[in-house]
Order: structure tokens, then sequence, then C-alpha cells
């Protein structure tokens, strides 16, 4: 699986060379052009950065639920925690944890190749459980400034006491706002994902990450499938 930061170099490189023809055929526009991809290149260019440090951040999801995001460069590692379940990948081991009725399991599977970017299978697998994710988030930045009729406004706020570069967002009908702290951590996001309604926004952040935030639930069953039998 590629590196999640080529792809977001990739999409970012695009809607500046895609906007840049469009500001010579049309004269007017092309500061409003250049901006939007000046933006969603920086933008990108954050989250990528923050794929490759060290941070904590709390999150609080709509219908008053939680959930957690940590990462480590030294060792390597990353997880991703929800009412729902968890995901932790490190060099040892893919660990998928699920919670139902009051009870939790895991399953730990071999180590997987990361590229010296464990997140990058830790936002891919926490997608697939419709969570938002700074990749998801920059794809739809991406594919809103490719979009010649589409409407982005830009503005600061303060999150969890970090400042944050805001984008509110109109294309194709649809209508979504992202916050990006100076950090790259992602700062907040209201909108669709995959065609459902998400909500997120940073209620902490810290450069100071607990060895504990890796560890399973307490309590929980384990199934290990690195275990060979006979």
């Amino acid at each position: 699986m590629p590196a999640a930061s080529t792809t977001l170099r990739v999409l970012a490189a695009t809607a500046i060379a895609s906007l840049s023809v469009t500001g010579c055929q049309a004269l007017d526009g092309a500061g409003v052009a250049l901006g939007r991809a000046d933006l969603v290149n920086d933008l990108a260019a954050r989250m990528d950065r923050a794929l490759e440090q060290t941070w904590a951040a709390d999150y609080q999801l709509a219908g008053g639920q939680t959930a957690s995001i940590a990462q480590t460069t030294d060792p390597l590692r990353s997880t991703y925690t929800w009412s729902g379940g968890k995901i932790t990948v490190t060099q040892d081991a893919v660990t998928r944890c699920t919670s139902a009725a009051g009870r939790t399991s895991c399953t730990v599977s071999p180590p997987v190749l990361t590229a010296g970017k464990p997140s990058v299978i830790v936002y891919d697998e926490a997608r697939k459980q419709g969570l938002v994710t700074p990749p998801a988030v920059i794809r739809l930045l991406t594919d809103a400034a490719l979009e010649p009729e589409a409407a982005i406004q830009q503005t600061d706020t303060t999150l969890a006491g970090h400042h944050a570069t805001c984008v509110d967002v109109t294309s194709a009908g649809e209508r979504f706002t992202a916050c990006v702290t100076t950090e790259g951590v992602l700062g907040s996001f209201t909108g669709t994902l995959d065609g459902k309604p998400a909500e997120v926004t940073l209620s902490r952040y810290t450069e100071t990450v607990e060895s504990t935030a890796f560890d399973m639930p307490a309590g929980a069953g384990v199934v290990d499938r690195r275990t060979k039998t006979s």
C-alpha cells in the first residue's frame, strides 16, 4: 500500500497544475484559482508532516461520543480508539478490537510493512469503520479545489488551545467545514463522508504520548493469529 504522504503530495500537485491552467484560461480568476491551490497544498503538507511526528489527540464526536488518536516515532506505532473499538499498528502486530454489549474482543495479526508510517494503515482501517481521518478530509479538499464551481472560504480559529486554519467548502450541492491546526492535526470536520454525516472536534492535543495508549482494552478477549499451530 503506498504511503499516504506520497498520495497527498500527488493530489496537491495535481490541484496546483490544474488550477494554474484554469488561471491561464481566465485571467480574472487566476488569483482565486492559485489561492485555492496554495491553501490545499498547505493543508496537505501540514497533515503529511504530522504522519511522521509523535502526538496524541482526543476528539468529541456527534452524539456525545469520543475518539482518540495517538502515534509515536520511536518506536513506530499508531492507534485510533473510539467507543466501538480500537485499531493499533506496531512493528510487532496489527491489533483490531471491537466492543459490543459490554464485551470487548481483540484479534492480533502479524505485522505488516508500514514504510515508516503505521498511521497509514490505522487511518485506512478507521475509515472502514466510518470514522473521520485526515487523509479522507484532504481528499475532499483536493476534489473541491479541482471543481471550478466550488466555493471555498478560509477562516481561522482556536481549537483545544491551538491555532487552526479552517475552510468552508460548498461544491456540487454538498457542503463541509474542515479545520487543520498549525501542527498538522485535524482540528474539526463537519460534513459528509462516504455518504454519511460526520462530525469531529479536537478537544485535547499533546506531543507527549503515554505508552498505555497502545495497550489493548482491559479485560478484552484476545485471539492471537501470530501464534503458529501444528
